[in-house]
């Protein structure tokens, strides 16, 4: 087999490791587009969101977000929405 159809063949079976994060503010942010930690946020009047290629935490990214932009009143990663237990520990870190 050629290098290059091993290579891509290891490229295709490389898992994705990026995850979508979304957010729907309590208040609409100041700044449509910021960085808290290491995610680089886009925010509409829909919500914000932000695609994270680190293995980061979902409770750090949150509580990053709420550091920047305050209370969040939704927080979801792929998909899967936080429970009211853990939006509240994120929330804890908002900024007031």
């Amino acid at each position: 087999m050629p290098r290059f159809a091993i290579l891509a063949l290891a490229l295709v079976s490389a898992p994705a490791f990026a995850a979508t994060f979304q957010a729907a503010p309590a208040a609409r942010p100041a700044q449509t587009q910021f960085v808290a930690r290491d995610s680089a946020w886009r925010c509409t009047d829909a919500g914000c969101v932000t695609t994270n290629a680190t293995l980061t935490r979902p409770a750090i990214v949150c509580a990053a977000l709420a550091r920047q932009v305050g209370a969040l009143s939704a927080f979801s990663v792929d998909g899967r929405a936080f429970a009211a237990e853990e939006l509240q520990a994120c929330n804890a870190r908002a900024r007031h």
